[in-house]
């Protein structure tokens, strides 16, 4: 199956500048002032960036003077594309709008929502042929007539066409993963979920170092989960399995960030599994669980954390600081799920299994867009939809450890709740939380 249509709107390069005949009336006022901007786009939530301050004679952003930088980034999928495109007929298309703000450096935050409005920048968009094509919207100095400054921008589209997959069920059900393509759907992974006791942990699996003040704090573990991919000959294609134990804090009842918990992703590699990534998830207060993702040399990729309630999207996305974005547009960009013919039930050893990324089963060198999985909230059923970029997919394997990486931070999500509070049956020990 095909790819899903994406396209990406960049918006960076930011700079603003006092044109020199208000140069000594302005100075020392913005030398003491930060500036940032909030950027918006049809009804999508809206983005905030800093705007750095420039010399007035500065002409024409350059690497070794302006940072270019991203600062705000709309992904569009096909029917948001298709919405914007159809609005493109009425008579007020859709258009990027930049508020361009001012706020003393007495202030908290240069991105907070206190500061004065020095103008507003809007520009339409023209998306036909985005699919297909990079685009540059606008680039160039506009003035914000308020105050007589001068913002520099940057606008352009460009195509980053995504493989979709979803969970047919929650992952601890060990349901069927799906590959969606417009309105159609295709089996392309099985997964099996296991919940090991302590007697039947293999090697995958070591207890962390905490301290042994008493019994009840080791029969307060959540431990052994794992879940396992397999493509639809049932080879395993990638595992999640959770390698320290997630466990409360000494005199609390959560997981805190001082000893998270955390899964290993692991890939095949010889008719073995060799690691890929990294993820550990704590509880970052009572209404967040908090994340951190590495890839195999211990880099963190990303740290953040999302609503224990209403959950939101576990998220890779290298596009900040990135000043050359290459889109992947090769026509010959799908790539064939479960066309394998032999069977078994250990890591393959096939030709080519594994070897269809050069990056060491490590994430670098990744940028731009690479995942996004949605995660709900607890209590709430949860079959993850998995996004992954194209230009990070060229075999089997590299879809399945996204899909194992969703489905670990889902159950991460369960894994972090307070130990007062009863798990579904599918995730508990018999013999440790009944």
């Amino acid at each position: 199956m095909d790819p899903c249509p994406f396209v990406r709107i960049l918006i960076g390069n930011l700079a603003i500048k006092f044109p020199a005949v208000s140069a000594t009336t302005t100075s020392s006022s913005s030398s003491s002032s930060s500036y940032f901007c909030k950027i918006k786009l049809d009804n999508l939530p809206h983005q905030q960036a800093t705007i750095p301050l420039v010399d007035r004679d500065f002409q024409d952003p350059e690497p070794s003077s302006v940072s270019q930088s991203i600062g705000g980034c709309f992904n569009l999928n096909k029917s948001q594309l298709d919405r914007i495109l159809h609005n493109n007929k009425k008579t007020n298309p859709p258009s990027i709008k930049i508020e361009v703000y001012k706020e003393s450096s007495s202030s908290c935050s240069s991105t907070s929502n206190n500061g004065k409005l020095l103008g507003i920048f809007q520009v339409k968009l023209d998306l036909r042929g985005a699919e297909n094509k990079p685009c540059e919207i606008f680039s160039g100095w506009i003035p914000i007539k308020k105050n007589k400054s001068e913002l520099f921008v940057s606008i352009k589209s460009e195509p980053d066409p995504r493989f979709v997959f979803k969970f047919g069920g929650e992952p601890e059900t060990s349901p069927q993963v799906f590959q969606i393509q417009g309105g159609s759907q295709q089996a392309v992974f099985t997964c099996n979920f296991s919940c090991r006791n302590s007697s039947d942990r293999n090697n995958l699996c070591s207890r962390p170092s905490i301290s042994e003040s008493s019994k009840d704090q080791f029969s307060k573990e959540r431990k052994g989960w794992s879940i396992t991919v397999h493509d639809l000959s049932g080879y395993p294609v990638a595992m999640a399995s959770m390698v320290t134990p997630f466990v409360p804090s000494p005199g609390s009842d959560r997981v805190s960030k001082s000893n998270p918990g955390a899964w290993l992703i692991l890939r095949p590699s010889q008719a073995t599994w060799k690691p890929w990534g990294r993820l550990e998830a704590w509880r970052r207060d009572r209404s967040t669980v908090g994340y951190r993702f590495h890839d195999t040399s211990s880099t963190t990729i990303v740290d953040s954390f999302l609503s224990k309630k209403s959950g939101g999207k576990f998220s890779i996305d290298i596009t900040n600081n990135v000043t050359n974005i290459t889109p992947f547009t090769s026509p010959q960009s799908s790539c064939d799920f479960g066309s394998w013919t032999d069977t078994g039930s250990r890591p393959s050893s096939r030709p080519g299994s594994g070897s269809g990324s050069d990056f060491g089963f490590g994430l670098h060198p990744y940028k731009g867009f690479v995942m996004s999985s949605t995660v709900e909230g607890v209590a709430k059923c949860s079959k993850p939809e998995v996004e992954v970029g194209v230009k990070h997919v060229s075999c089997t394997e590299d879809a399945a450890a996204f899909v194992a990486l969703a489905a670990a931070m889902d159950l991460s999500m369960d894994a972090c709740l307070s130990f007062s509070h009863k798990l579904r049956k599918e995730l508990r020990h018999t013999a440790n939380e009944s």
